[in-house]
């Protein structure tokens, strides 16, 4: 049981996909402009990539490994993580057309979101058992979507701020994004009893 909440608060703080392995940085930057866009677009990550290290590690061990057609992981991970983007746009263009109009291009971007495709990978290259790559992929995606919401409340807040001219749009996100990347840095020595 620790092994897993050791999973779930790693990937979710520590080991953060945006912030310490730079993946899912196009959605993170695009989309973290309001916090409506962020929750949804946080949401639809989570969905997939939990659906897609769950389905993927079944394909991976239970027809690829047995078959031997390992080295077909990639194409496999990529034909799911496709799949599932597809249920989830249309659910959300059927549900909620204020949210698909707000995600705009970002929706069907999820399908090439890097930080998706590095959950499949990271959980097979860690030989994750099924449930640890469930609680990873999970975990991996309410990462994603809290720093997601944190820059968006940061940048909620900073159109009400005096910022200097040369710093407005791109160069305070980034400045923004640097540190909360070193702030969740901070987080490295929480488990470290483990």
């Amino acid at each position: 049981m620790s092994d897993l909440l050791f999973i779930f608060i790693s990937t979710l703080l520590i080991n953060n996909f945006v912030l310490t392995y730079f993946l899912g940085i196009c959605p993170f930057l695009g989309v973290s402009g309001k916090i409506e866009s962020a929750f949804g677009m946080g949401m639809a990550v989570t969905f997939v990539m939990t659906l897609a290290t769950s389905i993927g590690w079944l394909i991976y061990n239970l027809v690829l490994v047995k078959l031997g057609l390992s080295y077909l992981q990639f194409i496999v991970f990529i034909l799911v993580i496709a799949s599932l983007v597809q249920i989830v746009e249309m659910f959300i263009r059927k549900f909620s057309t204020g949210l698909y109009q707000a995600l705009g291009i970002y929706l069907p971007l999820i399908t090439t979101n890097c930080a998706i495709l590095g959950a499949a990978i990271f959980m097979i290259a860690r030989n994750y058992s099924f449930i640890e790559s469930v609680i990873f992929g999970f975990s991996g995606g309410m990462g994603f979507s809290l720093v997601l919401l944190v820059m968006a409340g940061i940048r909620q807040e900073l159109e009400f701020c005096d910022v200097p001219k040369v710093f407005k749009g791109a160069p305070i996100t980034l400045i923004t994004a640097g540190l909360l990347a070193l702030i969740f840095m901070g987080f490295s020595g929480l488990f470290s009893n483990l």
